[in-house]
């Protein structure tokens, strides 16, 4: 699975070419114009780098909103803004601060380490091994080792199982899952996301009808825990 950034820059021309380079050392990026939606997109995201200079709301403030509803989440951010007092009021919640210009392998570097702090940081030889199954994340390949088999997910469940597995050992609640894999907001009620979480247990877990691997956790949602 690739690590997804969420990248938000109000210039296109900059973003174009930070994004083509990002794609290239194989991420996936979402790329914002300005703030808005930015909380929830932040959710579906393993990194965010934003940008300052805003229309609208500026990137301080977008940021310590961000945040605050995801502080699992790091923060790089981007700005020409060079004193010391923009620095220290962005280190105040980022947890880097690069200053334009830039050069890409910079920022590269800079996103690694953050990534690297927060265990998701890409890797060709990457797997994740939980119970029975190793998960190579670079090839998108689950394996269930008892058996030699490879387990085949469907794309929404790949997805879902993704975002539980960039989290792990975080609670999500269903609203934060659903939104990050369809991208629209939760209805309450609505029993699409239990349906995709019913199926992936039959294919993952020795026994689904006692799951080890993705765990309810009662009246919030659901966290793949850590082995």
């Amino acid at each position: 699975m690739k690590t997804k950034l969420l990248y938000i820059e109000d210039d296109t021309e900059i973003a174009t070419w930070v994004r083509a380079d990002l794609e290239e050392r194989g991420y996936e990026v979402l790329w914002l114009g300005s703030g808005e939606g930015a909380a929830e997109a932040a959710g579906g995201c393993s990194l965010v780098i934003l940008d300052v200079m805003l229309p609208g709301l500026d990137g301080f403030t977008v940021g310590q909103r961000l945040k605050k509803e995801h502080p699992e989440v790091p923060i790089v951010m981007l700005s020409a803004r060079t004193s010391i007092d923009d620095k220290l009021h962005g280190l105040d919640f980022a947890d880097d601060y690069v200053t334009k210009p830039f050069h890409p392998d910079e920022l590269a570097a800079r996103i690694e380490v953050q990534l690297r702090k927060a265990g998701t940081a890409i890797s060709a030889d990457t797997v994740v091994k939980l119970d029975h199954l190793s998960i190579y994340e670079k090839d998108h390949r689950i394996v269930n080792e008892e058996t030699g088999e490879e387990i085949i997910l469907s794309g929404k469940q790949f997805h879902i199982f993704a975002y539980l597995l960039r989290h792990m050992g975080m609670i999500r609640t269903k609203e934060q899952i659903y939104e990050a894999v369809w991208n629209e907001s939760y209805l309450d009620g609505d029993k699409t996301l239990m349906v995709h979480i019913r199926h992936l247990r039959e294919k993952l877990e020795r026994d689904p009808a006692n799951p080890t691997i993705i765990q309810t956790v009662r009246g919030v949602g659901y966290r793949v825990k850590k082995p």
